[in-house]
């Protein structure tokens, strides 16, 4: 995937990187959005996903990709939200998702997914909300940025399922098998600053270990802050020294990793190729 195929994304000196998970849209980036993404863009990083998490806040991140050519919105409701959820609130995704279609920085749907870490969700109602989100992307043969704690095995059966085109497995902190079901489904997973801290002994292995196809880079930012920053609020430029982290754990170059994970990005989410 080219700078070339990609109208509003730039790369940096060290390489083009896509920051495949940040919520820019949050409280936390009220005040200085602008200055957030010129310091990301200055060290390298030329695209941006950013992904709704309720139907209230998919104005809020559609505005945020209209001010800014390099951002793609997704829209979705994440596990942590449905039981906020009104019982119209597919509906409204579906609407909202059909009214977007033709958007040329919409790129799929999410987050969605399972939470089964926090205690006191309603399951059942999550594993609702899933099935019917992956019910509009197949039927938008869209991809699914998907959220996945504590529940990879329930949400890979869904895929299954429903088969949606591929996507994102963000934050992944599964197993070796289980990482290798969701790429054989389509997806990539993605690693960002949880991997930075060395007591994360699962996810250093993973992204030390995977095929580097399937492997993309994200920041959560403002959460899931790197280990240099925690607990401080995370930001999309620290995205590079997370991408310099992976080189290293892996023996590649920055270069070769900034390429490798931008392609993989092109390639679970086509819509970033799509031109403006």
């Amino acid at each position: 995937m080219s700078e070339a195929a990609m109208p509003g994304l730039q790369g940096g000196s060290g390489g083009l990187l896509i920051d495949t998970h940040c919520h820019l849209d949050a409280a936390e980036f009220q005040n200085d959005l602008d200055a957030v993404l010129t310091r990301a863009r200055a060290g390298g990083v030329g695209g941006f996903i950013l992904p709704a998490v309720a139907v209230p806040e998919f104005a809020a991140a559609r505005a945020v990709a209209d001010r800014h050519p390099d951002v793609r919105f997704a829209l979705g409701i994440h596990p942590l939200y449905v039981d906020a959820a009104g019982d119209d609130a597919i509906a409204q995704l579906r609407s909202e998702v059909d009214a977007s279609i033709s958007h040329p920085r919409f790129i799929g749907i999410g987050e969605i997914g399972l939470d089964h870490f926090v205690p006191g969700l309603d399951r059942a109602r999550q594993q609702h909300f899933l099935v019917e989100q992956l019910r509009i992307a197949r039927d938008f043969e869209l991809p699914v940025i998907l959220h996945t704690r504590r529940s990879v095995d329930l949400v890979a059966k869904a895929l299954r399922q429903w088969r949606p085109i591929g996507g994102i497995a963000h934050a992944f902190n599964g197993s070796v098998q289980q990482a290798g079901q969701l790429i054989d489904l389509g997806f990539a997973l993605g690693f960002g600053g949880a991997m930075t801290f060395s007591r994360a002994l699962n996810i250093r292995r993973l992204a030390a270990e995977l095929p580097i196809e399937g492997i993309v880079l994200e920041t959560d930012a403002p959460d899931i802050a790197p280990s240099w920053v925690h607990p401080g609020r995370n930001s999309p430029a620290e995205l590079p020294r997370i991408a310099a982290e992976l080189a290293s754990m892996r023996g590649l170059s920055p270069a070769t990793v900034a390429a490798a994970t931008t392609a993989n990005a092109g390639r679970v989410l086509p819509r970033l190729l799509v031109r403006q």
